[in-house]
């Protein structure tokens, strides 16, 4: 993307508003999907605006070589997930009903929700790390199966897979329960 592109290049010799704009066009992506691993909003806006400022002190090495610079974005993402979820092993995680906010008149509805999502996040934890890494960045980041494939290294054709027998695998194991 030849935009993207030179918003990196301008980046990449400190233009302040090209920061600025790759900020803006990545950061709400970036924090949904590492919201949705870590189960805590708080957190999860602590751990963004970290990915940023590496991206900010890095992106001088950053080089085009396949990838786009939203996937390059995701691998610090994850990066900095594994060291939160390392350093914070021995705490106990925040449900995943708790990230989930929703604006509800009805108390039934709100419960009913909660019900869905701590049903959905205990299932999910049955499921592959490929698996959990292809149902977060495709559902919850709302990523196409290109991009997915880009920041897991992996081809289009193998997202698409991992992606059905997610699918299929929730849907069996929800049905048990």
């Amino acid at each position: 993307m030849q935009d993207e592109e030179s918003l990196v290049r301008r980046a990449q010799q400190r233009d302040h508003e090209a920061l600025t704009q790759l900020y803006e066009a990545n950061f709400d992506k970036i924090y949904r999907y590492v919201a949705v691993k870590i189960g805590d909003r708080v957190e999860a806006e602590d751990i963004t605006q970290q990915v940023f400022l590496n991206a900010i002190e890095s992106i001088s090495r950053f080089k085009w070589r396949g990838t786009s610079f939203s996937a390059w974005l995701y691998r610090i993402a994850h990066n900095q997930i594994v060291d939160y979820l390392r350093r914070k092993s021995k705490r106990p995680m925040v449900p995943l009903e708790k990230a989930v906010t929703r604006s509800s008149a009805d108390p039934t509805e709100v419960a009913e929700l909660n019900v869905d999502i701590a049903q959905l996040a205990e299932a999910t934890k049955k499921l592959t790390k490929a698996q959990r890494e292809v149902i977060s960045l495709r559902f919850a980041s709302g990523l196409s199966i290109a991009e997915v494939a880009e920041i897991m290294g992996k081809s289009q054709g193998a997202i698409k897979a991992l992606q059905h027998s997610a699918i299929v695998s929730l849907r069996k194991i929800l049905a048990v329960e």
